[in-house]
């Protein structure tokens, strides 16, 4: 699934693109903007994996944006300019969409996207949380589990024992971030990283997280579970 952020100086450009994403398969609009400024104060929270940017905008161009988010969404430029396009590309953006813009040609450039996001390999969550803004290697995260004191809140532990908080952040939001070869959801309050996974049985996953001196976590698994987690593991 492509979630996507539009930001457009124009509320008529706005409402055409959405339209079309509408159409397309697969696409998701998840927010869209008309002000640069509050864009890049927002986009850092918005559970996206594409940003749709217009280049010609009052007071900040979509190219200036780019070089600000580009090492964390995969950007298309939308422009009505021809001449933009050498140092758009030079900014390694997924494509550069001339205006008018046709669905066909979206389609494309929406492929080309979701290419690049299948093979991409997630290193690295960025999120709020109760320590700010945090980047946390996926390598070193071992389990998650709904927060006991916010359930729309998830807790993280990582290979240390240290646990960190995720703040505002639904299962499946994390599990499109998480890599999904390493990661799976047990029941519908925990996810464990498969490294961390001793034994497995009908019911329940004994792990490798120490409690106290020979007490190790047991997560049960829940029955709309254990399907996919037996063939994660060719059982």
């Amino acid at each position: 699934m492509i979630k996507c952020v539009i930001l457009d100086d124009e509320l008529l450009a706005i409402s055409y693109l959405k339209l079309i994403c509408e159409q397309i398969e697969n696409v998701e609009v998840v927010k869209a903007f008309n002000d640069p400024k509050l864009f890049l104060s927002e986009i850092g929270n918005i559970d996206c994996n594409l940003c749709i940017l217009d280049i010609e905008m009052p007071g900040m161009t979509g190219l200036q944006i780019a070089e600000l988010i580009s090492d964390s969404k995969k950007i298309i430029f939308t422009t009505a300019y021809k001449e933009y396009a050498a140092e758009a590309f030079d900014l390694n953006v997924v494509d550069y969409v001339r205006k008018p813009i046709k669905k066909e040609r979206l389609v494309q450039a929406f492929q080309k996207a979701a290419d690049l996001l299948a093979n991409t390999k997630k290193e690295f969550i960025e999120w709020n949380t109760n320590i700010g803004k945090s980047t946390i290697f996926t390598e070193q995260i071992v389990y998650v589990k709904t927060s006991d004191i916010d359930s729309r809140d998830k807790e993280i532990t990582l290979k240390d024992g240290t646990s960190i908080v995720l703040k505002n952040l639904n299962f499946k939001s994390l599990l499109e971030m998480l890599p999904s070869k390493d990661f799976a959801q047990v029941n519908k309050k925990e996810i464990i990283a498969l490294s961390s996974v001793k034994v497995l049985s009908t019911n329940e996953i004994i792990t490798t997280i120490s409690l106290e001196p020979n007490q190790f976590l047991k997560i049960h698994i829940g029955e709309i579970y254990r399907n996919s987690l037996i063939e994660m593991f060719g059982k």
